[in-house]
């Protein structure tokens, strides 16, 4: 019986463990960059910071950001609509995945026209049991030039 409830416990810790330490689905890492997109537009600076780490880093082509910068853009932004499409997840390891996108924006910042389909990444990491994003980038598509003659 003592053997039969050592397995047991064993069986169950290592259930906890690879659960703990699995990486999540598409599906819940896509809610996750839709939410921090969400707070974004909606200018929830406290609700951004629930799913951005303090500590991340961004690039973009007009230069880096941090979360302090992120947060001062956040109110030059007028975000009318952003929408998420061919969303993948590539995991590396249990603790990291990175995400890449498209993401069509419809909106100002600093009262310029911004709209139009980014290319966009990020990186999630677990930090205590909550996935958080670490890194982000997005660069405008640029429009296509044809070539020939």
């Amino acid at each position: 019986m003592k053997k039969y409830i050592t397995c047991v416990i064993i069986a169950f810790f290592a259930t906890v463990a690879v659960s703990i330490a699995a990486p999540p689905d598409k599906d819940a890492m896509m809610a996750k960059e839709k939410a921090a997109w969400q707070a974004f537009k909606d200018k929830k600076p406290d609700d951004f910071k629930k799913i951005v780490s303090a500590n991340m880093v961004a690039v973009y082509a007009e230069g880096m950001s941090d979360m302090q910068k992120e947060l001062a853009d956040m109110q030059k932004w007028d975000m009318k609509s952003f929408a998420i499409s061919d969303y993948k997840v590539t995991s590396y390891g249990s603790g990291t995945v990175v995400s890449t996108y498209k993401v069509k924006v419809e909106g100002t910042y600093d009262g310029q026209d911004q709209s139009g389909t980014y290319n966009a990444a990020s990186v999630w990491k677990n930090q205590k049991g909550e996935w958080q994003a670490i890194f982000h980038t997005n660069v405008k598509e640029a429009t296509a030039t044809k070539f020939g003659g």
